[in-house]
């Protein structure tokens, strides 16, 4: 699985490197990192949305607050 998370203006002030350190972390600590490419990309074209993260071609909305819960459910259900 690959995934994606905007590092462009709107998404940082909205905690884009957070959420990118949250799902760096995860990844390691649940041992998935053979099967989650995690790559930063610039405005994906979803500002308003918040921080845009695409997994496998479809866009998501995280924060810092939801990265942990939407990690086991889009992310982790997936590959395990």
């Amino acid at each position: 699985m690959t995934v994606t998370v905007c590092l462009g203006s709107a998404c940082h002030v909205r905690g884009s490197h957070q959420v990118l350190e949250t799902l760096q972390r995860l990844i390691k600590e649940n041992h998935v990192e053979d099967k989650v490419q995690l790559e930063g990309a610039f405005c994906m074209g979803n500002c308003e949305k918040g921080v845009c993260v695409r997994l496998d071609g479809t866009l998501f909305s995280f924060s810092p607050d939801t990265t942990e819960e939407l990690f086991q459910k889009e992310i982790l259900a997936k590959v395990k």
